[in-house]
């Protein structure tokens, strides 16, 4: 992998893993057990292993986000998750946020392309 790559490959991940906190919010209104999560954020092109979401799920349980509750009724025991009413105040802030900031950085992305995107090179 070249230095440009590794350099990308970094940054491109700094800038998701602020944005699946959102997307897991955002898509916790009702409760969903982990793999459910892992399925639906994928099918909406926002792709998630395992081993990534679940850790966050437990960092946002323990902030309060979250709660969880054991379904054991089914042919296996799953872990289901929903946004708590901090959850739920945290997701409209950040929501509010995040469409601030694509505003802005639209807007500023728009204006070099008026400017005919000349760079320093």
């Amino acid at each position: 992998m070249s230095e440009k790559d590794e350099i990308i490959s970094g940054l491109l991940l700094e800038l998701r893993r602020g944005t699946i906190v959102l997307g897991v919010l955002c898509q916790l209104a009702t409760s969903k057990y982990g793999y459910s999560l892992v399925q639906q954020l994928g099918e909406n092109d926002v792709a998630v292993e395992a081993n990534t979401l679940y850790p966050l799920l437990r960092r946002l349980e323990k902030q309060g986000l979250l709660r969880s509750e054991w379904e054991t009724s089914g042919t296996k025991p799953r872990k289901y998750y929903i946004t708590t009413p901090l959850g739920i105040e945290v997701y409209t802030t950040l929501k509010q946020e995040w469409l601030q900031m694509v505003e802005k950085m639209n807007k500023l992305m728009n204006k070099e392309q008026e400017d005919g995107g000349k760079r320093n090179v």
